[in-house]
């Protein structure tokens, strides 16, 4: 998360408001008097650090240095406190501070009135308005209106600050999350949680994690809670606003709460709209400024180097340029052959952009890069001759990235800390070696199944909308695939028990599910393994399921989630309804785990574009009438339409086919081949010092997956990974912040609280 080695060089912004004036920042307030009455910004220049004095020959002082009491925490003001690595964006009294590698492009601040400078917004991340949308949001959001800081095209982050209120907005999937923490008699606010567990050296929350393994796709488990006490994080769609220190949530987006039918709408104007969002989110990213790739450090202060310096006997420029690590000018996309990969990769080619580089001229080729695994050839036939026929389109330039055992799962344990845990660090060296190949601005088709696919649960919505009929095509679908799984006979009774279990859930009210889900886990009947899709759907028609790492948690975890869940049931959801509900917990998952697969896969110059998760496109999602969503393959029709609406017309046999689950021959191989390096993992895990699993539990079902058996291999990815990140963690000796009393202020200083077991 720093710039420290081993840590992700993610871009992250910070900063804070608090009942003082003034803050220890670059520019600070002269004399303790002023700093209460100076709330107009009479700076100081060059009192960076203690010692300084300002034009009155006055030590600076001010805000958290004139704490009342020597324990406070703002006594570490007088040392300026600021992150590491940072530029400060505007100083006293509410700092905020951008920190990493952003682009210029990527920073825009603009004030409503020269003679107002503290009425201002800065926007952080790919926006697509014009500086005049930008400043008539401003005035809006000045008067409250906070939904028109969403509605630009791009993946962004938007602070207001009018006069002392900040306000932070977050998007709609999660994607962009933001935390804060009560720091300094105020609050401390970030989109990462890591820079404020450093602030107020928070510990471990234990319950949180065993609740990520146990319930990772219910809010109503996790709440607001991140891996880190103290620290808090925004739901997805909503805001936070600071008043000289105090705050509040409050939500920016209408949510239909009543179980009602609701006028239906018009199904060619629903897809309209996700046309137009998803053109316009890769247009902000086309005309944005190009970016040549950094040189790497090595050459630094050598001069220019070119960008294929000369040929290499058996290797291509691709080849070369993967090997260095650098991606290449210019814009890329994924082309696995599936539908979302290839709708972006066409958008992108044939939409004009801006002048390029250079090393990038305008209208060069989009670059789309296909994995190829030579481990596991067997099953991807379809796509990669799908993604082969979808490059013969001349604005294409098709790169393939062949690899075998070198890329399986689990092949390298080694990498980044990132902010949060996630299933991806398993495969993140695998993702790596895709992406080292791609471009600077490289677009990827994550999000698209969670935003555009219906979740099995929308059925019992149509059952409580009295929308029988819908259901008869889903249902014939699950039945077919039942049939041609081999079990003809059990293929005749699916459409009536798909049909109970959606009514017996249109029936089950939110505190009936949430009491329900928490006594399965008090009981410890956890353990559900889906055969096939009639399977899945059965199990995902409830408010909520335990996830598949779940059957590994000891007892006492378990059962500490049970009471979470427990206490959820007597708080009110955001919608009633729980097809709506369980899909927007789903995005908000992925979007999370999405959010971790870029942190720990990122190539040095490379900017990851997931257009699918920005909030116009799920906005536009949301409008997509269920009784369309629900029938079987209609996120291949939509974005097939949006692609006719572009101007493509011809794609391969095939497209749009349902892609197959992530390959279990693969992640089997790469169990088997790290096996040795897995079990000494579990030999001594920080997870059993915590008392969430037993090792030999652990080492056994490790056994067991690399022997063929069924196993849920991706809750052992879970396991795993959080294994990894807990260990990178400790193992971590920077910080996020500097000016502190304490030289090494950081998260986690006395490691994993060692579980001392109830006595009986």
């Amino acid at each position: 998360m720093c710039p420290q080695a081993g840590e992700a060089a993610v871009r992250w912004l910070v900063g804070w408001s608090s009942i003082a004036a003034s803050f220890g920042t670059a520019g600070r307030v002269a004399g303790h008097g002023s700093g209460h009455a100076s709330g107009q910004g009479a700076y100081v220049q060059g009192g960076h650090g203690p010692g300084g004095y300002g034009d009155a020959g006055a030590p600076l002082r001010g805000g958290l240095a004139d704490a009342a009491h020597a324990d406070d925490p703002g006594a570490d003001a007088e040392r300026t406190v600021h992150p590491v690595g940072a530029q400060l964006l505007w100083g006293d009294p509410d700092p905020l501070w951008a920190v990493g590698d952003w682009r210029p492009d990527e920073i825009r601040t603009v004030t409503a009135d020269p003679a107002d400078p503290f009425t201002r917004l800065a926007v952080l991340g790919c926006c697509g308005a014009t500086d005049a949308e930008l400043r008539r949001a401003l005035y809006a959001a000045r008067g409250g209106a906070l939904r028109h800081l969403t509605q630009w095209s791009g993946s962004y982050t938007a602070v207001v600050q009018a006069g002392r209120r900040i306000t932070v907005v977050g998007d709609l999937a999660g994607a962009r999350p933001v935390f804060y923490t009560p720091w300094a008699s105020g609050t401390a606010y970030a989109t990462a949680a890591l820079p404020l567990a450093d602030l107020i050296e928070a510990q471990l929350d234990i319950g949180h994690l065993a609740a990520l393994l146990a319930c990772p796709d219910s809010p109503e488990a996790l709440g607001d809670g991140t891996p880190y006490a103290g620290v808090r994080r925004i739901p997805p769609g909503h805001a936070l606003i600071l008043r000289e220190g105090s705050r509040e949530i409050t939500g920016y987006e209408q949510v239909a709460s009543l179980a009602v039918a609701a006028p239906e709408a018009d199904p060619e104007r629903a897809v309209e709209g996700v046309r137009e969002a998803l053109v316009d989110a890769v247009r902000a990213r086309l005309t944005a400024p190009r970016h040549a790739p950094d040189m790497p450090p090595a050459t630094a202060g050598r001069g220019p180097r070119p960008y294929d310096p000369g040929p290499v006997p058996g290797m291509g420029p691709a080849d070369r340029r993967a090997a260095r690590g650098a991606p290449a000018p210019g814009v890329g996309a994924d082309l696995s052959g599936g539908s979302a990969s290839a709708t972006l990769a066409l958008l992108a080619a044939g939409l004009p952009g801006a002048p390029g580089t250079l090393l990038s001229p305008a209208g060069a080729r989009l670059l789309a890069v296909t994995f190829n695994d030579l481990a596991t050839p067997q099953g991807r036939e379809a796509e990669l001759e799908r993604a082969r026929a979808i490059a013969a389109d001349p604005r294409l330039h098709h790169v393939v990235v062949a690899a075998a055992g070198e890329a399986l799962p689990y092949a390298e344990l080694d990498g980044p800390l990132t902010d949060e845990p996630g299933p991806s660090l398993v495969f993140a060296a695998r993702e790596r070696r895709r992406l080292a190949a791609g471009s600077a601005d490289h677009f990827t088709g994550h999000g698209a199944r969670q935003v555009l696919d219906a979740h099995p649960a929308r059925m019992a919505d149509l059952l409580m909308d009295r929308r029988r009929r819908h259901l008869l095509r889903p249902v014939a679908a699950l039945a077919r695939s039942a049939s041609a799984a081999g079990a003809s006979g059990e293929s005749l009774l699916v459409p009536l028990t798909v049909y109970s279990a959606a009514r017996r859930l249109a029936r089950t009210t939110y505190r009936a599910g949430m009491e329900a889900a928490a006594a399965r886990l008090r009981e410890g009947v956890v353990t559900e393994r889906a055969s096939g899709p009639v399977d899945a759907s059965l199990a995902a028609l409830t408010w909520s399921r335990p996830g598949p790492a779940a059957g590994w948690l000891t007892g006492e975890a378990l059962a500490e989630v049970s009471i979470r869940l427990t206490v959820a049931a007597g708080r009110p959801p955001l919608s009633l309804r729980p097809g709506e509900a369980r899909a927007r917990s789903l995005l908000a998952r992925h979007a999370a785990d999405h959010r971790v697969f870029e942190q720990a896969v990122e190539v040095r110059s490379q900017r990851l574009h997931a257009p699918f998760l920005d909030n116009q496109v799920v906005r536009a999602a949301r409008a997509l009438p269920e009784s369309l969503r629900v029938q079987p393959g209609a996120r291949a029709e939509i974005l097939r339409s949006v692609l006719a609406s572009a101007g493509v017309r011809e794609l391969p046999p095939g497209w749009g086919a349902t892609a197959h689950a992530p390959n279990e021959t693969a992640t089997r191989l790469g169990l088997r081949a790290a096996l040795d390096e897995l079990l000494s993992l579990f030999a001594s895990p920080l997870l059993a010092d915590a008392g969430l699993i037993e090792a030999r539990v652990v080492r056994q079902a490790l056994l067991d997956a690399a022997d063929g058996r069924p196993v849920p291999l991706d809750g052992l990815a879970e396991l795993v990974s959080m294994e990894l990140w807990l260990r990178r963690l400790l193992a971590r000796r920077g910080t996020c912040w500097t000016g502190t009393s304490t030289a090494r202020r950081r998260a986690v200083p006395e490691g994993v609280p060692v579980h001392r077991p109830a006595l009986s």
